[in-house]
C-alpha cells in the first residue's frame, strides 16, 4: 500500500477510525441506498436503486465506501464506466457522506481514493456533473480537486426533488443545470493537488468572471422568480464564455460576490 493510500484510507478523530474499502456485497449495495435517502431527501425515484449498483458493477464500475470501525458505512463514492471517443474512462455518478462526517475532509478522500483506484487501473480521466450555483462544490471540485470547465448542461436531469422553488408561497420547479467537469487524474496541477499543495491554471486569468448568489439555497426557498433569473443569467454568462473558447479553472470563495474564473485554454 503507498504512502497516499493510508493517508486516504485511515482518518482518526470525532468519530473514530474510518477506512475505506470497496463495496460488494447486496447488504453493503443496500446501505448505500439508505445512505442516498439519508442524505439527498429525495424521492425513491430519484436513488441509485441496488440493481443499478450491482449492474454498474458488473459491466466495469466500482463503489468506494467509508466506513466506521463498527462496520457502519458513512460515505461512498459511485464510479461508471465511460468513454471519451475510443479511451476508456470513468464518469463519478454520486457521492454521499453521512451529515455526521461532512465539513471533516472525508469527502476529499473519497474522491482522491477514486483518483488512485482509476489511476491503478490504467485510466487518466473522470468527469462528474454540479451544480452551478452551489459555492462549496465549485470550490471543492475546482479549487481542492484541480478539475476544469468546458462544458454547460441545460436542464440537465429534467425537474427532480433539487429544483424546487418557492414565489408567492406556491412550489415551482427551476432547471436542473449542471457543470461537467473534466478530471485529467496526471496533470501537474491535479498530481499538486494530490499532495496537498496549491497549483495555479498555469497562465492568469482573463477579466471574465462569473458571479453566483452567495446564499442559493435561502434564494431559491424566499424568492424563487429571483432565483431563476439568476439561474438564466448564470447559464448565459457561462454560455459566452464558453462559446469564446475559455475554460473555467478557478473559483473564489467571497461571503458577497462567489465567482468563477476563466482561462485561455491550453
Amino acid at each position: 500500500m503507498s504512502r497516499q493510500t493510508e493517508t486516504v484510507e485511515r482518518a482518526g478523530g470525532g468519530g473514530g477510525e474510518v477506512s475505506i474499502r470497496e463495496c460488494t456485497t447486496i447488504e453493503e449495495f443496500d446501505t448505500c441506498v439508505r445512505l442516498q435517502r439519508e442524505v439527498f431527501h429525495m424521492p425513491d425515484l430519484e436513488l441509485s436503486p441496488r440493481r443499478h449498483l450491482i449492474v454498474s458493477r458488473l459491466t466495469g464500475g466500482w463503489i468506494l465506501g467509508a466506513y466506521r470501525a463498527g462496520g457502519e458505512l458513512v460515505g461512498f463514492v459511485h464510479h461508471l464506466v465511460a468513454v471519451r471517443d475510443a479511451e476508456i474512462v470513468g464518469y463519478s455518478h454520486m457521492m454521499a457522506v453521512s451529515a455526521t462526517y461532512q465539513n471533516r475532509g472525508l469527502g476529499a478522500r473519497l474522491k482522491w481514493a477514486q483518483r488512485e483506484r482509476a489511476l491503478a487501473e490504467g485510466r487518466n480521466f473522470i468527469r462528474w456533473t454540479f451544480e452551478p450555483m452551489q459555492a462549496r462544490n465549485a470550490h471543492f471540485n475546482i479549487n481542492r480537486l484541480g478539475v476544469v470547465i468546458r462544458s454547460y448542461c441545460v436542464n440537465f436531469y429534467g425537474w427532480d426533488a433539487g429544483t424546487e422553488a418557492t414565489a408567492g408561497g406556491q412550489l415551482f420547479n427551476l432547471d436542473s443545470d449542471r457543470l461537467l467537469v473534466e478530471w485529467e487524474l496526471r496533470t501537474p496541477r491535479v498530481e499538486a493537488r494530490a499532495r496537498g499543495e496549491s497549483a495555479s491554471h498555469g497562465s492568469a486569468p482573463v477579466a471574465a468572471v462569473v458571479e453566483i448568489p452567495p446564499d442559493w439555497n435561502t434564494l431559491r426557498r424566499e424568492d424563487g422568480r429571483a432565483a431563476e433569473g439568476e439561474l438564466l443569467r448564470v447559464r448565459s454568462e457561462f454560455q459566452k464564455h464558453f462559446a469564446a473558447g475559455l475554460v473555467c479553472a478557478g473559483f473564489e470563495r467571497d461571503g458577497t460576490r462567489p465567482r468563477y474564473l476563466f482561462y485561455r485554454d491550453e
